[in-house]
């Protein structure tokens, strides 16, 4: 018998590791485009998934941003099914704030959620690889979207509803999807988005990081990778810190909520902004920048008899002891 191919291995291994924190039977989606990155985790989720007695189908969404994007997406359920996945092909209206790429994305995992349901699935696999990990830290750190961006992706989690959203490609190079493709006789689709430098985070990969290997090293891409997962960690941290902290600090106030000033003073302003922005998000679900964060702490620490200052969906304004944030008026 022939020996199983290194980049087979790999990418098998990797899918046998996240499966394995699932119960056994449990029924999962794949999100395929037909590149070789979720072709390669298709495939070894078709192998892996079946070992285990893992119902397995792959989702793929036609967005019809391109004139040939049903072609695309049959030929992609039709190799679904031929390496013994079933396949359901979702076309979508790309729309909405936030300029075509965000759009899609939202649009993609709505049906991803809507397609976990329909079938009972307690996961969903997505094919990010560690490349893809490496130039979203980039992204996040040109944009100076701190610590909470330059996390990158999480390997897995949660949601409200208890599906798991989980990648196993995390740790995996691109070429290592690509190397699988090629020994398993798989013929990817080159998405041509890819190659667009229209968008920022094909600037990142065709140009920032090459250049950027060849100047410093090899390894450049690894090591975002790393600081993901160290950023991560700290956050973790930070956030079973805050939610001990806020159930001490925070009061229910009419039409919003309140936070002690002395409490809020007495923490460093790495935690200090943190609770602010839980607040904020959970209250009203809104996400705040830094520079309205900041303003916001200035009410605690720079206080001078300032009125209230309005942030996206809420206001916040300091009364006697508290900062209380109120829902806008619609």
């Amino acid at each position: 018998m022939p020996s199983l191919s290194p980049v087979i291995a790999e990418i098998r291994l990797a899918v046998r590791t996240a499966l394995a924190d699932l119960p056994e039977g449990s029924t999962v989606i794949v999100a395929l485009s037909g590149g070789a990155d979720s072709l390669a985790l298709a495939a070894a989720t078709a192998f892996e998934a079946s070992k285990r007695g893992m119902p397995a189908t792959a989702v793929i969404v036609d967005h019809g941003l391109q004139v040939d994007s049903a072609e695309v997406a049959a030929r992609a359920a039709s190799v679904a099914a031929a390496i013994g996945l079933d396949a359901l092909v979702v076309r979508v209206d790309v729309d909405g704030d936030g300029g075509p790429e965000a759009a899609a994305r939202e649009a993609r995992y709505r049906v991803l959620r809507d397609a976990a349901a329909d079938v009972g699935a307690r996961a969903v696999l997505l094919g990010h690889t560690l490349d893809d990990q490496a130039e979203t830290v980039l992204l996040g750190l040109a944009r100076g979207s701190g610590a909470a961006s330059l996390q990158g992706m999480a390997p897995a989690r949660e949601d409200d509803e208890g599906l798991r959203w989980i990648r196993p490609l995390l740790g995996v190079r691109r070429e290592t999807t690509r190397a699988f493709c090629a020994a398993s006789a798989l013929d990817p689709w080159n998405d041509p988005h890819n190659l667009d430098d229209r968008f920022a985070r094909v600037r990142v990969r065709e140009r920032v990081l090459p250049v950027l290997e060849t100047e410093l090293g090899p390894g450049i891409a690894e090591a975002l990778a790393r600081t993901a997962d160290q950023l991560r960690e700290d956050a973790e941290a930070f956030d079973e810190m805050i939610h001990e902290t806020i159930e001490d600090i925070v009061e229910h106030a009419e039409a919003g909520i309140s936070v002690s000033v002395a409490a809020l003073a007495a923490n460093p302003a790495a935690l200090r902004n943190r609770i602010i922005r839980l607040v904020v998000d959970s209250e009203f679900g809104v996400s705040l920048t830094r520079t309205q964060t900041v303003e916001v702490a200035r009410l605690v620490t720079d206080w001078a008899g300032q009125g209230p200052i309005d942030l996206p969906g809420c206001a916040a304004v300091r009364r006697g002891g508290q900062i209380v944030f109120t829902a806008s008026a619609r």
